[in-house]
């Protein structure tokens, strides 16, 4: 799973992906150049390391998404917590409600989405 992982351009230039898909290399290239001032060869690179990790295709100068926006958001929180955390949801929740009060309407949508789980 690790292979999911991006550097933040690259999660911004796949969004773009996802939300315009399917779209051109060459669109791509256009859209590099004037979201993040990159070169025609710069927004290929990037596009072929998405490719790799087996977030999208290109096949003849047509990219499409391999999986979807939210499975690749889902491994990858998935990942985070396993790496930083050991793999322990509960640990990540308690680091998480250190820093920041949950709402009773946050709260309230953790419970309902814990009982889900248990049936």
């Amino acid at each position: 799973m690790s292979d999911f992982k991006t550097g933040t351009a690259e999660a911004r230039f796949a969004d773009i992906i996802w939300d315009r898909e399917p779209i051109t290399s060459g669109q791509l290239a256009k859209i590099g150049a004037e979201e993040f001032n990159w070169k025609k060869s710069t927004s290929h690179t990037v596009l072929r390391r998405l490719c790799e990790r087996g977030l999208f295709q290109n096949k003849e100068g047509t990219v499409t998404s391999l999986i979807s926006r939210e499975e690749y958001y889902a491994r990858h929180s998935e990942q985070y917590v396993e790496d930083t955390f050991g793999g322990s949801l509960p640990a990540f929740l308690a680091a998480f409600g250190t820093r920041k009060r949950l709402s009773e309407q946050e709260i309230d949508e953790l419970q309902k989405l814990i009982d889900s789980m248990r049936g």
